[in-house]
């Protein structure tokens, strides 16, 4: 009869099985490292495709704008002549970039410097209620 002190005259030496688990352990390590790896490649490849579709799906957009405006600008021309037409589209496209470009300083105005400047003084705040409370 085996006691708790022996293993049996089949089993293998405590160390040998220690060391096997570990082997184990380490190529199941290496086998979920490569796996991850290679999702991460394929992730990264879609997302890379995704994004050469979106730059082309871009391109073709600023070029539809492009023929909108041709558009409006042929429409016009039935009832004016032809660089009338175009005279007003590109005032329309002026004055829409000039009040982009405005409203851009001066959201650039009102973000800048880039300081939490609230948060700096509610922590000065703080600090300072907590000097207070100290003394």
């Amino acid at each position: 009869m085996t006691g708790p002190e022996t293993d049996g005259p089949t089993s293998p030496p405590l160390g040998a099985a220690v060391k096997e688990v570990a082997e184990r352990a380490s190529a199941i390590f290496r086998l979920e490292l490569e796996l991850a790896t290679l999702e991460l490649r394929r992730k990264g490849r879609a997302f890379g495709l995704g994004i050469g579709f979106a730059a082309g799906a871009l391109v073709v957009a600023i070029f539809m704008v492009g023929f909108v405006f041709a558009t409006i600008a042929a429409a016009i021309a039935t009832a004016l002549p032809t660089w009338a037409a175009l005279l007003i589209v590109t005032g329309f496209l002026l004055l829409t970039a000039g009040g982009l470009a405005a409203l851009a300083v001066g959201r650039f105005k009102r973000g800048t410097p880039p300081v939490p400047e609230h948060a700096i003084t509610e922590a000065k705040l703080t600090t300072e209620a907590l000097k207070a409370n100290g003394r």
